[in-house]
């Protein structure tokens, strides 16, 4: 069941594509970083309504970058537990304290600590980062419920193999 989760790793704010990619292709690779994971996805629609609410900044000419591809990995962990407009908070909460790269590459660290933490495959959490807030509080509650969905659902995807095994 650990197996997809050893090898998981987000990239980073800096190696996200930053080259402008058409909606279609957005969704194709956020959905192929997060197959491993086994339960979060995106859909075109869902994209260009989080852009309609002003949830996600608007596209340059028709192309999303690399600030987009970040808040929509955030949105795809945050989507399953929290409703659109408490994002939207969570966006703006982030403006104020953190610049992107460094509210993103921390929401990588913090998610890939939990899954393998959740999974099995270390025996304690990390601690990440070097300075406490409120925001940096609730964002790790956030990423330790959505690591704990995803375990789930990897338990019954599991569970549901073996039934059929039998």
């Amino acid at each position: 069941m650990a197996a997809p989760i050893r090898k998981f790793r987000l990239a980073r704010y800096d190696e996200l594509p930053n080259m402008g990619l058409y909606l279609e292709q957005t969704v194709k690779y956020i959905n192929s970083c997060l197959l491993p994971l086994g339960c979060l996805e995106i859909t075109s629609s869902m994209v260009s309504n989080y852009v309609k609410k002003g949830i996600l900044p608007k596209p340059v000419k028709k192309q999303y970058y690399a600030e987009h591809i970040a808040y929509l990995f955030f949105i795809a962990f945050a989507k399953n537990l929290v409703s659109i407009e408490d994002i939207g908070l969570l966006i703006d909460m982030q403006k104020h304290s953190y610049t992107l790269p460094v509210a993103y590459d921390y929401l990588c660290r913090e998610m890939e600590n939990n899954l393998f933490f959740i999974f099995g495959l270390k025996d304690t959490l990390d601690a990440i980062g070097e300075t406490e807030s409120d925001e940096k509080n609730l964002l790790r509650n956030l990423v330790f419920s959505s690591a704990h969905v995803i375990h789930m659902h990897a338990c019954f995807n599991h569970m549901r193999t073996a039934q059929k095994g039998e």
